[in-house]
């Protein structure tokens, strides 16, 4: 359920009316109306849509940024109940971030920050004109400070007055949002300062300095009638004299916004973004087409396609192809590749892009040839996307160079997100890590540990995570549990549970019952202390359903070592380790370590038999604090096996078993 209590209202309009397009359109017009006429949008609206919500009357351009979202995930196959426009209040805290001062400011500043009346609904504009506000009064009569410095990069077309870097780039704008609000942020500037002549000049400067870029004509049209829109609401077009005009206006939007592949054409303008901002989309190449009839061969062309990709000095054009492919990392490479050297890029991603492997090529791109200034992350639980359990993360890049030091900031909360001034509230919590540190806690793959709020247990996790960094890692051939050069490894369990589901059933008691092992049944007391909950371990109110095996068995029925592999979120235990008795069949829930035979034989010389030692190996693991170093560097919900295997383990008594 979204929290502004609109969850409803989408769902019902997909029953007024299935096609999208003719939503957006609809609803666009509605737009156009309700500013010609002085009216709400809701009052435009055609009689058969849904009632409007009171949380949508206030700003039209993010409905319209929803129901593309809608759009698009319609044409890809996915439900339009799980996609989600960016936040409005994300867009205004990143852009203010990247402003710069003014070059032109009155020399006495008012001490109270203004309300921007276009974002009252226009019954509330009339009445305050009545009243005979105006909000071009407070600067009147002060005198205007002009910065020479900054008036130098103004005329050479680096900046806005107001304080936007040019050029400003979106390589996949969508409904336009970034643009949007980078219009208003310049429009609440010039409401303020009242310079009618300057402000038409730097309104121009502004527009022709735009690159927005987008792959579906839809969208881009949608882009170029919302812009049209904004900028006759912010009163930057329209038939004054210190506007621009309608025709001049169309004719900038269809400039500006062009139809095009950002990630394998060439970007369609000559000069390079300063600035580039960008929401890509969080979805895999396999997740592509998923509604279209040929959409097995539409996703083995685009892979191959971009798998082949070249630049023009013939290097491939994406080194971050891994796994798979996200094209969130890709439009984030392709976004470093475009900007001039020096220039900023602002990405939103998912918060995983931090700690899973498959993203540690993108994340050495980012450290090792560019300059990764800072991140912002913003855990599930705020749910800056309503409805999504997944983080946020907001990156800060500067093309070139390396990284020697990157800041940390977060956990961030909704609430700790600056709207008007930008950034993100002095009170969060930040950390400034340094290469070399950053190196040893990670091996060079340039992960970001995940940090919590409290400052007490913040100062706990980083002294854990410094003291076990020093330890060899479980895949390391000089770790206690290697031999001869061969190392442990991590396994899944050998039944896939949605394949031989005939085989799984529920537990009866008979001596030729073989138990079946899910990770459901592991658990863990207040103390930390871990059990298996099964009836055939004599827990009697263990879990029975789905508990026995009926299939064939094993090949290997010796006792192991497992780890639950899907925990979650809420659990106080990450890891959760327990040794399987022989002839236990373990389900892909469940992880499993595979020991040298040569450790096995010396763990069995050393402690009697191989259950004895794998218990004893047990007991270690279960270690609080490599379960607050699994947290710290957990990607997800699922334990993955190289999440396991690059553990920092190192055995009281090691010798034992590896002498």
């Amino acid at each position: 359920m979204r929290p502004d209590g609109v969850s409803g209202w989408y769902a019902r309009l997909d029953r007024v009316e299935s096609d999208r397009v003719v939503q957006m359109n609809t609803w666009l017009e509605a737009w156009s109306k309700s500013l010609e006429q002085g009216v709400p949008v809701a009052a435009i609206l055609p009689e058969g849509w849904p009632t409007l919500p009171a949380a949508l009357l206030a700003d039209a351009g993010h409905v319209l940024d929803q129901l593309l979202a809608r759009h698009d995930a319609e044409q890809d196959g996915r439900s339009p109940r799980g996609a989600h426009a960016i936040p409005v209040k994300v867009v205004d805290s990143i852009i203010g971030d990247e402003m710069q001062s003014p070059a032109i400011s009155a020399k006495n500043e008012p001490d109270q920050k203004l309300m921007a009346l276009d974002a009252l609904p226009p019954g509330f504009r009339d009445r305050l004109k009545e009243l005979a506000i105006d909000v071009a009064d407070e600067t009147e009569g002060d005198e205007l400070v002009e910065d020479e410095e900054l008036m130098r990069e103004v005329s050479n077309s680096h900046r806005t007055i107001s304080g936007i870097p040019l050029p400003f780039a979106d390589p996949a704008c969508g409904a336009g949002v970034f643009a949007s609000r980078l219009m208003k942020k310049h429009a609440d500037y010039w409401n303020v300062l009242d310079n009618k002549e300057k402000m038409l000049e730097d309104t121009r400067r502004l527009f022709s300095s735009i690159q927005l870029l987008d792959i579906d004509a839809v969208a881009v049209d949608i882009c170029r009638k919302r812009l049209v829109l904004e900028a006759r609401k912010l009163s930057l077009s329209g038939e004054e004299s210190h506007m621009i005009s309608p025709k001049e206006m169309q004719e900038v939007v269809e400039s500006i916004v062009r139809e095009g592949d950002t990630l394998q054409e060439n970007w369609p303008w000559e000069k390079s973004p300063r600035i580039c901002c960008i929401n890509p989309p969080w979805l895999r190449i396999k997740d592509r087409f998923r509604g279209h009839p040929e959409g097995s061969t539409l996703r083995k062309e685009l892979g191959k396609a971009l798998r082949s990709c070249v630049n023009e000095d013939g290097n491939p054009r994406f080194s971050t192809m891994r796994g798979n492919v996200n094209l969130y990392r890709l439009f984030i490479e392709r976004g470093l590749q475009i900007i001039q050297e020096g220039g900023s890029l602002r990405a939103v991603a998912p918060d995983s892009l931090l700690r899973e492997q498959s993203s540690a090529p993108l994340r050495r791109l980012m450290v090792e040839e560019n300059c990764w200034k800072e991140l912002w992350c913003i855990e599930e639980g705020n749910q800056i996307y309503p409805g999504i359990a997944q983080g946020v993360l907001i990156i800060s890049l500067q093309k070139g160079g390396h990284t020697e030091e990157i800041i940390s900031i977060g956990p961030v909360e909704r609430r700790d997100l600056l709207s008007e001034q930008g950034g993100i509230n002095s009170r969060v919590p930040r950390i400034t890590i340094a290469r070399e540190r950053w190196k040893n806690w990670t091996k060079g793959t340039w992960a970001i540990p995940r940090l919590p709020r409290d400052p007490n247990e913040r100062i706990r996790v980083l002294s854990v995570i410094d003291e076990l960094a020093k330890r060899p890692r479980l895949s390391d051939p000089g770790n206690d549990l290697a031999a001869d050069g061969v190392t442990a490894r991590i396994r899944v369990g050998e039944i896939d549970q949605t394949s031989f589901s005939h085989a799984i059933k529920a537990w009866k008691k008979s001596n030729k019952a073989v138990p079946f092992v899910r990770g459901a049944h592991f658990s863990s007391d207040e103390n930390g202390r871990v059990t298996i909950r099964h009836p055939a371990f004599g827990d009697i109110e263990g879990e029975r359903e789905q508990a026995m095996w009926a299939g064939d068995l094993p090949k290997n029925p010796r006792p192991r070592l497992a780890c639950q592999a899907i925990v979650n979120s809420h659990q106080k235990r990450r890891l959760r380790w327990a040794v399987m008795p022989e002839g236990c069949v373990l389900g892909n829930s469940v992880n499993h370590l595979q020991l040298p035979d040569a450790v096995e034989k010396r763990l069995i010389k050393k402690h009697g038999d191989l259950q004895h030692g794998l218990e004893w190996i047990c007991e270690q693991l279960n270690d609080p604090r490599l379960d607050a170093w699994a947290k710290a560097w957990a990607a997800n919900n699922n334990v993955n096996n190289y999440e396991l295997e690059t553990l920092p383990l190192s055995l009281m008594d090691g010798s034992a078993i590896s002498a």
